[in-house]
């Protein structure tokens, strides 16, 4: 005796002789029984599958879920959960299945790890040359918060009180950066300005801008893409401290280009 209950997207296969049951294709006849050996055998093949591209994904996020402390492996591990998202999501909009999405997962996560762990390198190298380049100067600090550089100035060392013209002493110092960042064009720049709270907010918005652009006009003159390049003023929106002499600074930030 053969029983088919029919579902919206499914149906469950009884067979007097069988005491399990499977869930298979609606409207599939399985009286021969050829129809439920194939699709035995189908389903059997169809997980294999899916285990397996399961354990490869599970592999790889395992490899680089144990990255330490240091900025490259932080980046590899960045890499390979955004790699990891993006493929499945590929995936499943090309494949439209399980079996797609893991895969996509798999390589994006595969991809976004080696493409994190190069960037991450890349990024080693250029804070120590920038940071060998800056040695010598009182005038400036060097961050990194994960692949993003930032060199601070201070701002009495490029401008005078009140003004947007480079002094004679900023030129050197943005000639040691200019040659860093010539030598890694694989990054963006964004060039910030910034002021105390003394004078009216427009104003110092203003003097921010002119000065942020000021600190570009130099860069591009030693030779810096000025597409890689965007001046921006904050005025004195952005305070790090309650001394006026620390507030007004000029930050080149580095950002590189995955």
């Amino acid at each position: 005796m053969i029983f088919l209950i029919e579902l919206p997207n499914e149906s469950l296969y009884y067979g007097s002789h069988k005491k399990e049951c499977v869930a298979v294709h609606p409207y599939l006849d399985f009286s021969d029984g050829h129809g439920f050996n194939e699709s035995i055998q189908h389903t059997g093949e169809k997980m294999k599958k899916t285990i397996s591209l399961v354990g490869i994904l599970l592999i790889i996020l395992s490899v680089f879920s144990c990255a330490g402390p240091t900025n490259r492996e932080r980046g590899a591990k960045t890499g390979v959960l955004i790699g990891a998202g993006g493929g499945a999501a590929l995936g499943q909009a090309i494949g439209g299945s399980t079996e797609a999405t893991l895969l996509g997962a798999a390589i994006g996560a595969a991809v976004g790890g080696i493409a994190g762990h190069q960037i991450g390198a890349y990024m080693d190298r250029q804070e120590q040359d920038l940071r060998a380049a800056m040695a010598q100067s009182e005038a400036a600090s060097i961050q990194r918060n994960q692949d993003v550089l930032t060199a601070t100035f201070k701002s009495e060392v490029f401008f005078d009180f009140n003004s947007a013209i480079l002094k004679a002493g900023a030129y050197p110092e943005i000639g040691r950066v200019a040659g860093v960042l010539n030598k890694y064009p694989r990054t963006s720049i964004r060039v910030e300005g910034h002021t105390d709270s003394k004078g009216a907010d427009a104003y110092n918005q203003k003097l921010s801008e002119k000065r942020a652009q000021a600190v570009k006009a130099a860069l591009v003159q030693r030779g810096v893409d000025p597409l890689r390049i965007q001046a921006i003023g904050f005025g004195e929106s952005q305070p790090v401290s309650s001394s006026d002499a620390m507030n007004r600074r000029v930050n080149i930030v580095i950002v590189p280009i995955g």
